[in-house]
């Protein structure tokens, strides 16, 4: 299983939702004192649950083994409650808008599992599907608040998107890295010939701030937890996963 940055969960079916067993949750936390404090809540949860059994026989002995064990993790969105339409937003579409199939991306330019899904199973996606007009990517911004250059590499891609280079300056973010800051991001701007006067005004002054976090909180609404993060045609999948999850995804929809 490939690894991502994302808060907690649990392996469940194809049809619900992909977890990467390490991954940095969207809040930095110390993992002892959380396992203690999950420990501590389920055997709280345990004694409550096993006194209201007690008190009242007509609960059903399987409700107490799934309050204990739902307890961590969030429910995974279903087809059905996601509006995939809606969650396009404005953002840039790789592919045919008519695809029947819609991947989701919420990222992080700063995140290395983000970058890993970048280099080892975007482009497969990419040449069988998206190429194919079996499938649409939309990318949408989830900068988490300990990368310090999340934020600013966001806003920068968006600004190129308002030259029409959105998806140019995305990959340069992710082949070239972030490390060098706002300064960085004004190189690439001229790297893609860009108008670098109305690029590095965009970026300045914060024009995209409200876009990239809008992105984020519509992430979040929709189950998201950490990056990277994906809807496909509304099954959560989380983490950098191996193509072949994808894959296996995207038949069963196209089928």
């Amino acid at each position: 299983m490939e690894e991502s940055h994302k808060e907690h969960g649990e392996h469940k079916g194809l049809e619900n939702q992909y977890h990467a067993p390490k991954e940095h949750p969207a809040t930095e936390s110390k993992k002892e004192g959380g396992d203690n404090f999950w420990k501590i809540t389920t055997i709280v949860v345990i004694v409550l649950l096993a006194f209201l059994v007690f008190k009242n026989p007509s609960v059903p002995s399987g409700a107490a083994g799934g309050a204990v064990a739902g307890a961590p993790s969030p429910s995974a969105p279903s087809g059905a409650q996601v509006n995939m339409e809606a969650l396009m937003d404005d953002d840039a579409v790789k592919g045919d808008p008519d695809a029947p199939v819609t991947i989701i991306e919420w990222s992080d330019f700063e995140c290395p599992f983000c970058a890993r899904f970048y280099t080892e199973t975007l482009g497969l996606i990419e040449q069988q599907y998206i190429n194919t007009g079996k499938v649409k990517l939309i990318y949408r911004d989830f900068p988490l608040s300990f990368h310090p250059n999340a934020q600013k590499a966001a806003e920068a891609a968006e600004c190129a998107g308002e030259q029409g280079e959105y998806w140019e300056m995305h990959d340069l973010l992710f082949e070239k890295g972030v490390s060098g800051g706002v300064a960085a991001f004004k190189s690439y701007a001229q790297q893609l010939g860009l108008d670098t006067a109305a690029f590095n005004e965009c970026l300045d002054t914060g024009a995209m701030a409200a876009e990239v976090q809008k992105d984020m909180a519509d992430g979040a609404a929709a189950g998201i937890t950490g990056t990277p993060g994906f809807l496909v045609n509304g099954k959560l999948v989380s983490g950098a996963q191996p193509f072949s999850v994808f894959q296996q995804i995207i038949e069963a929809e196209l089928n």
